[in-house]
């Protein structure tokens, strides 16, 4: 059974990842007075107990002035009309007036209000904050998913028909995922709409099949086969055989069954939202159940280049009711423990605000600051680390780079940051380049 998803997986195809190194001329524009930071090893060696990852990517880049560091006294010219924060269930911490449910379940979660890269681009900056790498040097590393994949998932006995790095619902596409480690480490990407029914699941689930239909099917194949009757002890035959029963086990086993959300109470349906992005998150709290390794919620349309505002006042709800059912579902079901989530983009938006044609209220791509969230896993809750000066455009403490959080998140999972990268073309790396001298997040740690 394994074996034929490893096979599905290895049909997807390799990207080609060309890209250019940035420089280090943005650290002095970014921290003023903090100092720039050099590779150095973390002191921090503490490995946590956490067992599979939930990647909330948002994808695009959102704001941190409208999330998670709100200004409100930086007047119009960055707020906008955003400048009622609320305070959390934390004293001491407030975020984006958008977001009253995340701000009753702070001390679940934790804020990173320092992330730092320094590019303004997609494809650099996605890169970066998914392998903790600057690009070039000929290389194509593995994103996290794809390498926890093989030291959590196949490489570690990981026997399961449900893949160990999972994609709801759509790839990102700005690199190759898996990079030199192989296809065999891609994700698998689901496809469909979590909110439809039935949720159309690639390779699982198919329009317009019934379970009825599908069994109806088989019990002809098999009476059309007679062939196959009559030569019954042909080695070859035998492995067609086996082959075909694998697939039916895949698509008539526990694994369709896990992406089945109709079997969900009403009620809890209902409290993740009624939309895809709630109904993704309600999907990847099954497949924690089901100790899927790694998976990730590719979240779409945070490019707000234009009437930023008008975009989050749709969609700040969404993601807003559809996260905190999800921490607080994970806390209640005694899964937050044993399941690390982070919430991202691969950079933050200008803190100045585009007020003339064509931009009409929208914010560009900032590198320079940004947030992140984590919960889960081993990290703690209500906490902060670093903080932006009053605009919100550079830092003032703390900067936390991608190989920082990354690093961090690795040894929440037991794994050795700074050990060598297994892979079957004997590349000589580590998993996660040394931490900056800044440090992991060890005040996170419990």
């Amino acid at each position: 059974m394994l074996k034929n998803r490893r096979t599905f997986l290895q049909t997807v195809g390799l990207g080609v990842l060309g890209l250019p190194v940035l420089g280090d001329s943005f650290y002095q524009n970014a921290f003023g007075n903090v100092a720039v930071p050099k590779a150095t090893q973390s002191p921090l060696k503490k490995f946590g107990k956490a067992k599979s990852v939930i990647q909330i990517w948002m994808w695009g880049g959102p704001s941190h002035l409208d999330t998670f560091d709100p200004k409100p006294d930086a007047g119009r010219e960055y707020c906008g009309e955003w400048n009622k924060p609320l305070a959390t269930n934390i004293s001491g911490i407030e975020i984006s007036q958008s977001l009253p449910n995340l701000a009753q379940c702070a001390d679940l979660y934790s804020i990173i209000r320092g992330m730092t890269h320094g590019s303004f681009h997609h494809e650099i900056a996605s890169y970066w904050m998914q392998t903790g790498r600057e690009p070039g040097g000929g290389l194509v590393y593995p994103c996290v998913g794809a390498l926890i994949a093989k030291l959590k998932g196949y490489d570690a006995g990981y026997d399961s028909p449900i893949p160990p790095y999972v994609v709801l619902t759509t790839a990102q596409g700005r690199f190759s995922e898996c990079g030199f480690l192989g296809q065999k480490y891609k994700p698998f990407v689901t496809g469909g709409d979590p909110s439809k029914t039935p949720f159309l699941v690639s390779g699982y689930v198919v329009e317009g099949i019934t379970p009825e239909r599908r069994q109806t099917r088989r019990k002809l194949l098999n009476e059309l086969d007679l062939f196959g009757r009559l030569a019954e002890e042909d080695e070859l035959l035998g492995k067609i055989d086996a082959a075909r029963n694998n697939a039916y086990q895949l698509i008539e086993g526990d694994a369709v069954k896990t992406f089945d959300l109709s079997t969900e109470p009403e009620k809890i349906r209902d409290a993740y939202g009624r939309n895809w992005f709630g109904q993704a998150c309600l999907m990847a709290r099954r497949l924690v159940q089901k100790e899927a390794p790694y998976i990730t919620i590719n979240y779409r349309g945070w490019d707000t280049h234009k009437r930023h505002f008008e975009t989050l006042t749709r969609r700040q709800s969404e993601w807003d009711m559809g996260l905190s059912t999800l921490l607080k579902e994970l806390a209640d079901l005694g899964l937050l423990e044993t399941t690390l989530l982070w919430w991202s983009g691969e950079f933050g938006r200008t803190p100045k605000i585009g007020w003339d044609s064509p931009w009409f209220g929208g914010r560009g791509h900032y590198g320079t600051c940004f947030n992140a969230v984590v919960a889960g896993g081993g990290f703690q809750g209500g906490r902060v680390v670093g903080e932006t000066d009053k605009t919100g455009e550079k830092i003032v403490s703390r900067p936390v780079f991608p190989q920082d959080l990354l690093g961090s998140i690795y040894q929440q999972l037991g794994i050795d940051p700074d050990a060598p990268m297994p892979n079957e073309k004997g590349i000589n790396v580590v998993n996660m380049p040394p931490a900056s001298e800044h440090g992991r997040l060890t005040e996170l740690v419990h």
